[in-house]
Order: structure tokens, then C-alpha cells, then sequence
């Protein structure tokens, strides 16, 4: 899999674009910066993006070919991000270290994807923000008639609103639907589908005694 990814971001045209996906950056606008996660954040277009607007960023992906886009595309910005070629076990970051974190097609596996997301709220600050777009159950539909769209074939890694709200419970959602939409990111990811969008936020302990 490190292959594939590593011999997709090894073209010079930077695969998914350069523009930030569109409903990350109309939910991020409206959230005042602090530190955010970009996770599997591949060529670097929604760390940048968020970098622009003032947020300390942090990204990570396993593809040394996406590492070194992303790093030339936030130079060709004028902006600084972390960016670590590690996957998510390799992190070594305090829990609630994050004010944000971004799910930008991040597709984990049903064997993994819980405990991953698990772990990924463990790392988001109370009343930070969690945003995410991905493909959702209804893809494959709109895959087959249109296989421009991309996104993944096996159905285990695709999402459904009822999957993310189990998984993501400590948070408050302030929109989680499932969505046609048309899109226009680069040569793979063109054309309609179904995906499923979620912004929430993840709310304070409550003790009881």
C-alpha cells in the first residue's frame, strides 16, 4: 500500500490538487486557530490551507513522496507545518494536545477504523473540533458508473453516519449527513458521489459524585 501511495504523489501534477477540500475549508474558516492534526494528510493541500489562516499545523502521512510535496507546496505558500512521515501508532503526542483535527478522506479499514478514531479523539482538546469528509457506504454506486471519482474498492473501508457517531461519542455533532455532492480535487476525485460529512465538537468531562 506504501508503494501505491508513494508511486501516486511521485508525479509532478499534485494528485488531488492544491486547493483545500471544500467543505474542510468552509467549516475551518469559522473555527478561531490554534493547533490542528491533519492525519494520512497526503500532498499537503488542507495542512497548508489551515496554515494560511493561522493555525499551528501538524500532519502526518506513510508515503515519503507525500511528505516531500506537501513541504514544497507549503514553501511555494509561504507557510510552516509539521509534517511527519509516520503512521498513526507512530505518533508521540499528549492526549488533548490538539484544538482541531482533520479527517480528509481517511479511510481505515472496519478492523482498525474504531480504534484509530479511538485514539484520535484521545488526542483532540475538550470543545475541539473534529472534521471529516469520506466516502460513504453508497460509493461504489457512483464508482462504477463513474471509476474517475476514485476512492477505495472494499466496502470495509467505507463510512456510514451511524459507524462515525458510535465511534466519535464523546462528541457533540453539529452536522454528520450522508451527501451527493460533485467533486472536482485534482485527477482522482472527479465527478458525483456519496460522502458522509461530520463536524463535531468534543465536549467537557462530566464527574459525578
Amino acid at each position: 500500500m506504501k508503494d501505491f501511495w508513494n508511486q501516486r504523489y511521485a508525479q509532478k501534477a499534485y494528485a488531488y490538487g492544491k486547493e483545500p477540500n471544500a467543505y474542510f475549508r468552509q467549516t475551518l474558516q469559522d473555527i478561531a486557530p490554534g493547533k490542528i492534526l491533519l492525519a494520512a494528510e497526503g500532498e499537503g493541500r488542507n495542512a497548508v490551507y489551515a496554515a494560511t489562516l493561522g493555525w499551528e499545523v501538524y500532519a502526518y502521512d506513510f508515503s515519503e513522496m507525500a511528505y516531500q510535496k506537501a513541504m514544497s507546496l507549503a514553501e511555494e505558500k509561504k507557510v510552516k507545518i509539521h509534517y511527519q512521515v509516520a503512521s498513526l501508532s507512530e505518533l508521540d503526542f499528549s492526549e488533548e494536545f490538539f484544538d482541531a483535527i482533520g479527517l480528509i478522506y481517511v479511510h481505515f479499514p472496519d478492523s482498525i477504523r474504531e480504534t484509530n478514531h479511538h485514539q484520535l479523539e484521545k488526542l483532540l482538546a475538550p470543545k475541539g473540533n473534529i472534521i471529516l469528509e469520506a466516502f460513504s457506504k453508497n460509493h461504489p454506486h457512483y464508482q462504477r458508473l463513474n471509476p474517475k471519482v476514485g476512492g477505495p474498492k472494499m466496502p470495509s473501508q467505507l463510512y456510514d453516519t451511524a459507524g462515525l457517531s458510535g465511534d466519535f461519542e464523546n462528541l457533540k455533532m453539529l452536522h454528520l449527513q450522508e451527501e451527493i455532492i460533485t467533486l472536482s480535487e485534482g485527477s482522482y476525485h472527479v465527478g458525483q458521489t456519496s460522502v458522509v460529512r461530520m463536524h463535531g465538537i468534543k465536549q467537557l468531562k462530566r464527574f459525578f459524585l
